[in-house]
Formats: C-alpha cells, structure tokens, sequence
C-alpha cells in the first residue's frame, strides 16, 4: 500500500495591499491584491478582466518580458482612469516588470507555495503617483519600490495581515494619513 496523499489546502481567497516608498514622493507603491485558485472566484475574475478590458482601464499579464508570462497568473489593473502615453509606457513597463518580479519573489521566499504556482491566479490593482507623467523619475527606485510592494501585498494576503487582533488592538491608534491630513486642513 502507497503513501497516502494529503490533498493541498485550498485558497479560496485572500486579500493584501501594502505600501512601499523611496524618498521621491513620485516612487510611492501601494498595490493591491486578491489570490485565490484559478478555479474559483478568483479564476472567473481573471477571465472576466482579460476578457472585459475597459478604456483607461487596460488589464494585462504580469510579465518579466514580453512572451514571457509569471506564474501565478497575475493581472495587473490600473486603479486610475490612464490618458497618458508616458503613464502607460511607465506602467506597462517598468511596473509591468516589478510586479512580475515581486510575484515570483513571494513565491522564492515560500509566501506562495510552488506546487500551487499553476493553481492559483493574483489580481494586483496599480496606483502610480501622477506626478510620474511630470517629473524627472528614476525607474530603477520605481521597479524596486513596485517590486518590494507587491512581494509585500502577497506575504500580507497569504498570512491573513494584519491580524485582528492586531487591527482592534491598533484601531484607535491608527488613522488614515489622508484623513488626518484633512482634519489639519493640510489638504
């Protein structure tokens, strides 16, 4: 009689964002993510957005070069309207790449697990500071702060972070930056 095989635990779904910056104000890196199995929600969501691409709102492959495609299968989506050609070349580049490469950055260090990498698909929403279009910027501080981001956003979802315990501990000492800005009248 032959080993018993223990069937993998599914991921149904799960959730994460992160934010990585470097010191220009430019090279903030807040993605979003939702994993799960390509044969769940997660799946029919990824073959909707391929499938559904929108104006301003293209929905792409993660990829490390053209023809080249990560696994876990990753979209990418942008959380803003996109209108310029600067903008799009920056996020269906350098952001491209650095999402790719945090991707297969979570799954080297153990956060995905690697016999799951065809299984299971990633959504990544995209947010690029919009003075990219008008500064000067550095892509490499860019891919490196989109890179460390998205490993990040995949190490929170796949760990359930922050706990909440960790969250109703903190909830009073945490305020949104953007709220608190507000409150200041710094807004």
């Amino acid at each position: 009689m032959g080993k018993k095989r223990v069937a993998a635990k599914r991921i149904v779904m799960r959730t994460g964002e992160a934010l990585v910056e470097a010191a220009p104000a430019w090279s903030a890196a807040e993605p979003e993510v939702v994993i799960g199995e390509l044969d769940g929600p997660v799946g029919y969501a990824i073959a909707n957005l391929i499938g559904d691409q929108t104006k301003g709102h293209s929905r792409v492959f993660a990829i490390l070069n053209c023809d080249v495609q990560v696994r876990p299968t990753t979209v990418m989506v942008s959380k803003v309207t996109v209108t310029s050609t600067k903008y799009t070349n920056i996020l269906m580049g350098t952001v491209q790449a650095a999402i790719a490469n945090g991707v297969l950055d979570a799954v080297r260090a153990g956060d995905i697990p690697k016999r799951k990498a065809n299984d299971l698909g990633i959504i990544v929403s995209v947010w690029l500071d919009p003075s990219v279009v008008t500064e000067e910027i550095d892509h490499k501080i860019l891919f490196e702060t989109n890179r460390a981001a998205t490993a990040k956003a995949i190490h929170k979802a796949m760990n359930n972070e922050p706990s909440i315990e960790w969250l109703l501990k903190n909830q009073e000492a945490t305020t949104h930056i953007f709220h608190q800005m507000a409150v200041e009248g710094k807004l």
